[in-house]
């Protein structure tokens, strides 16, 4: 390898090793957020409210095309990152309404 080489290869391990620790801490935020999105749907589940809460869905995904913009993110990758996670949310609160449990509560 080039000195170039081995120094553009210093330079991408660190790169990786930055992008490592972020996508923990994306799961482990992601885990977290779960915990709570459960505890909602337990909530609504006992209470018999609807799984899903378009007003809400609208206004949330409304603050994190902002919150995409100040970042310097794709809006509509945030739009489109946001919409998975809500269906998903809306997908444990209907299992948790109709079985009880979330699909990710442990067995």
């Amino acid at each position: 390898m080039t000195p170039d080489q081995i120094k553009a290869s210093e330079i991408l391990k660190g790169h990786r090793e930055s992008i490592d620790r972020l996508d923990s801490i994306m799961i482990y935020t992601l885990g977290e957020r779960f915990k709570h999105t459960q505890a909602v749907g337990e909530l609504k589940a006992t209470h018999d409210l609807p799984a899903s809460d378009p007003a809400r869905e609208a206004k949330q995904i409304m603050r994190l095309e902002e919150l995409a913009e100040k970042a310097r993110l794709d809006p509509e990758f945030a739009k489109k990152f946001l919409n998975f996670i809500i269906s998903e949310v809306i997908r444990h609160h209907e299992n948790i309404k109709n079985d009880g449990q979330s699909p990710s509560t442990p067995s």
